[in-house]
This record gives C-alpha cells, sequence and structure tokens, in this order.
C-alpha cells in the first residue's frame, strides 16, 4: 500500500492574503519616509533664514521714546531762596480814644465799622460847666489886668516924686513890687483862661488818626469822668505781620527783603511786605525771635488779627539759566546732566550756582543755556549715547525698534 503525503490545501492561499497585505504596508512607509525626508530638509532649511532676520534686526539700534515730562528744557530766570513764615496781621497804627474831661455824652455820630479821618468829631460832652469856667477865667484876667494897670501908674508917679527926692528908694521900690506882682497875677490870670478854653474844647472829642472805628465804649446820656475809653480806632492802611521765626535763621534775615504771603479767606490771592523790623530777643518759652513785616493794605481788605504763612525771600539770584536738581548727575567730581542732542545722549558737565530745595531747582553758572532739553528724571537704559526721541516729534527715518524709556 503507497502512502503518499499530500501538502495542506490551506498553505497556499494564506500565503497569498500575507503578500497582498505586505505591498501596501511597503508602500505607506515609502511614502512616509519620503514626507520625513522632504520636512527633514525644509527644517534643516529654516535656522539660516532666521538668524539672518535675528542678525539684521540686532543691527538696527534702539530708540528710546521719551513721554513730554521725561524732559525739561531749561529756562532762563531768577532763583531764589524762601524762608517759611507765618503769624497774625495787627495794625501798624491804633488808638483808644478817651474823655480827657468829665461830662455827659450828647451824642456819639460814629458807630463800630464806620471809618473816620483825623480829627473827625466823635463825640460831643456837655460843654455847660466848661463854658461858664472859661467866663470866669476871662473875668479874673480882666481884673488882673486893671491892677496892673494901676500899679504900673503908681510907678511912674513914683519914679517923678523920687526924682524930686520927695519920697525915699524904700518907697519907689515898694511900687515897683506891687507892679511885678500884678504882672504875675494876669499871668496867672491868662493861663487859668486858657485852660478853661482847653477844656472847653476837650468837650468835642476828634478822631486822633484816620482809621475804622472798632469798638464804641459810650452812648448818648451817660456821664463821663477823665480817662474814660469813648473809641477804639485802628488803621488798617498799614498793617503789620508778626512772624515768628527760628532764632537758627535770623542770620539769614535783614530789614527790607521782600515778603510774599497769603491769609486763609484769600486762597487765590497773595499779598506782599518787607521786613521792617527784627525784635533782638526770643519769645518766652520758645526759640523763635519775631521779625514785623510791613503791610501795605491799601483797599482796606485785610484785617487785625487775620492769620497769614508765607516766605521771605533771603536770597535772589540773577537771571541764570535753571535746572531741576532731579536732573542733576555725578560724573566722578563732577556735575553733569544729561542732554538730548540731536536724538541722542550727551553727558554734558555743569557748574553750579544757588540751589533751592523748596523749588527742586539749580543755578546754572556755564555749562548749558537757556533753550537746552534735558532729561528730567532719571531713566532705566538711557545712557549716554543712547538713541532718544520725543513721544510727539515726527520720525522720518528708516524704523527701528522702539522701547518706551521707564523712570529708575
Amino acid at each position: 500500500m503507497k502512502i503518499e503525503t499530500l501538502p495542506l490545501t490551506s498553505a497556499h492561499p494564506l500565503s497569498t492574503r500575507r503578500l497582498r497585505w505586505r505591498k501596501p504596508a511597503i508602500a505607506l512607509a515609502v511614502i512616509a519616509l519620503a514626507g520625513g525626508g522632504w520636512f527633514a530638509l525644509q527644517g534643516k532649511g529654516t535656522p539660516p533664514a532666521a538668524a539672518a532676520a535675528a542678525a539684521k534686526k540686532a543691527d538696527k539700534p534702539t530708540v528710546f521714546e521719551l513721554a513730554q515730562n521725561d524732559v525739561v528744557t531749561v529756562e532762563s530766570r531768577e532763583l531764589a531762596l524762601r524762608l517759611p513764615l507765618s503769624g497774625s496781621l495787627a495794625p501798624l497804627a491804633q488808638a483808644t480814644v478817651k474823655s480827657k474831661v468829665s461830662g455827659v455824652v450828647l451824642d456819639t455820630s460814629v458807630r463800630e465799622g464806620m471809618k473816620v479821618a483825623a480829627g473827625q468829631v466823635i463825640a460831643r460832652l456837655d460843654d455847660a460847666d466848661a463854658r461858664a469856667r472859661v467866663a470866669q477865667q476871662s473875668a479874673l484876667l480882666k481884673e488882673a489886668t486893671a491892677r496892673l494897670a494901676m500899679a504900673t501908674k503908681n510907678e511912674a508917679n513914683s519914679q517923678a516924686l523920687l526924682k524930686q527926692n520927695y519920697i525915699s528908694q524904700n518907697s519907689f521900690d515898694t511900687t515897683r513890687n506891687s507892679v511885678e506882682l500884678a504882672q504875675a497875677a494876669v499871668d496867672a490870670a491868662r493861663a487859668q483862661l486858657d485852660l478853661a478854653r482847653i477844656a472847653l474844647n476837650d468837650t468835642t472829642i476828634r478822631a486822633p488818626l484816620a482809621g475804622v472805628v472798632s469798638k464804641r465804649y459810650v452812648q448818648a446820656g451817660e456821664k463821663l469822668s477823665p480817662d474814660s475809653p469813648v473809641m477804639a480806632i485802628v488803621d488798617l492802611q498799614h498793617l503789620t505781620l508778626d512772624a515768628q521765626v527760628p532764632a537758627s535763621d535770623i542770620p539769614r534775615v535783614q530789614v527790607g527783603q521782600d515778603v510774599r504771603f497769603k491769609v486763609d479767606g484769600f486762597e487765590k490771592r497773595s499779598f506782599e511786605g518787607k521786613v521792617a523790623r527784627i525784635n533782638p530777643a526770643t519769645e518766652p518759652g520758645s526759640r523763635s525771635m519775631l521779625v514785623y513785616i510791613s503791610v501795605a493794605n491799601d483797599d482796606g481788605s485785610l484785617r487785625a488779627g487775620m492769620f497769614a504763612k508765607g516766605e521771605i525771600t533771603t536770597e535772589k539770584s540773577a537771571p541764570r539759566p535753571i535746572v531741576p536738581l532731579a536732573a542733576l548727575r555725578k560724573d566722578g567730581a563732577r556735575d553733569v546732566v544729561y542732554r538730548v542732542d540731536g536724538g541722542k545722549v550727551v553727558a554734558q558737565p555743569v557748574q553750579l550756582g544757588m540751589r533751592s530745595e523748596a523749588e527742586g531747582m539749580a543755578e546754572v553758572t556755564g555749562g548749558v543755556e537757556a533753550g537746552a532739553v534735558l532729561l528730567a528724571v532719571p531713566l532705566d537704559g538711557v545712557k549716554p549715547g543712547s538713541e532718544v526721541k520725543l513721544a510727539k516729534a515726527a520720525n522720518s527715518a528708516a524704523p527701528a525698534p522702539v522701547v518706551a524709556a521707564k523712570k529708575g
């Protein structure tokens, strides 16, 4: 019996199926490898282009853009040193008018707040008694004058008798003495009459100075005695600002220095004055000294007792260029400023004069002139040689990277 080994019937069909599956897979792999190679070639070509662009960008300078408040234009004007002060206003002249004689008040013609002129009648007293005394003293004067006339006549007669030796020298001397006594009586009576007339005149009370009535002490019908207050008058045309200044600052204060001040209630208005006097002693309980400032108050807007705050100009320079203190920098031992010239920052050495911490400014005696443009404040990254431009300035050059300057 012959046994034959026959091949499996499924072997051939399986191999055929594997071959059919492998062909598309190989095609896909080839395509993927080709695409990857293409992308790899493209990727290798990009860095040189990017590097060239970056290098080109790096070649362009950075331009810092400056805001308007980052720069300042140098101006030429006076620079002053000032000393702050405060105090209250007081009238330069004031008076409390008092009665010189006794009497009943007939009328008072003025009231508080009314203006009066020097010599104006402000009150009247009953003058009946004063007129009677004037009449009495007039009569006494006439009597004394008559006695003097009689004594003079007797002296003339005695002198004639003495020449004829009818009377002695002692008799004549007695007659002469009577004349002298009569003359003294006349002089005394005349003086008493003058006093009576003065008393009569004092029944009319007048303002001793021009000003404003601040207080009325009497009313019509009241009885006054000598030295009784009648009216208080203040002169508001000329005021004095009594200001306290620390004793350590007094050496800076001189008579004639200008003063500017403001008063509560007049916020939009400033007033002027001049140093008139300096008190030689410090105020009790403090280390301050009083400085008296003369203030002209022609329009009468200021009042006595108002509080004022201001400054004394202790020193003033001639008109010169001034720069902000914030714009100053140190380059070793030199003072420099950063000047904007032709779109670039330049370190400019300067010579300084007076400094005013209150204004935040310094006087420049050399180095820059009026009209120069400076950096007003330190800015991050901006240094000598940096290119800058103002925010509102037109730039016709080729575009360049612009960086906003930041304050340091």
